[in-house]
């Protein structure tokens, strides 16, 4: 593969063809944020949080960076004025889903978002999709999804595959930025299997 060089924040970078400018940054220790990106999976771009600007032919752009591929001589900068207040409002419309979300709340103090701007909606989801992709890309199980479409989507555990399944997993129960993956299972458990889900409390 050819070597890219690359600007980022004033710093040249050598990067892969192939490479996303999150890649690139990461691997010379700039930071990024992020809250539905995982290594082990494809692409998904979807919590916007890693928003960053770039120079393309003299243009300005906005553009996000887990998904936008390196080039030659592209010029991105991480932290500008308007990416930290497209961060802060992203922030804050996710912290009226997930107001205790530890990860939300360390970066809410990062960019100063407020998790009161807006009235609360706490459906604790923030529709990153790592628990549905890790198990569907990395597992190969499917035993959690979406269910409904826009402002009604969540996730949900398919009860017949997760009662086999997901028990004595739970590798996506930690990549959940609001710890609300487990509270979903749990549901799921004492709702589908209530004997099941009784014996693993007296266990306990």
């Amino acid at each position: 593969m050819s070597e890219i060089r690359l600007q980022i924040d004033g710093k040249e970078v050598k990067a892969r063809e192939g490479m996303t400018v999150l890649e690139a940054a990461r691997s010379e220790g700039i930071t990024i944020p992020t809250l539905c990106h995982h290594e082990k999976l494809e692409p998904f771009g979807g919590c916007r949080i890693c928003i960053v600007e770039v120079d393309v032919r003299g243009w300005t752009r906005l553009v996000v960076s887990c998904i936008y591929p390196v080039a030659e001589n592209l010029v991105v900068r991480t932290r500008t004025e308007k990416v930290d207040r497209i961060r802060k409002m992203i922030l804050e419309l996710l912290l009226a889903h997930a107001p205790d979300s530890p990860d939300l709340q360390n970066l809410a103090k990062t960019y100063g978002a407020d998790r009161d701007r807006f009235e609360k909606e706490a459906s604790f989801c923030i529709h990153c999709g790592l628990c549905v992709r890790y198990c569907a890309e990395v597992k190969k199980k499917d035993a959690v999804g979406f269910i409904d479409r826009g402002i009604r989507k969540e996730i949900s555990f398919i009860p017949e595959i997760a009662a086999k399944e997901c028990w004595n997993c739970k590798e996506c129960f930690p990549l959940c930025p609001t710890s609300y993956l487990q509270a979903a299972y749990v549901l799921t458990e004492a709702l589908a299997f209530p004997s099941s889900s009784s014996e693993a409390v007296s266990e306990e």
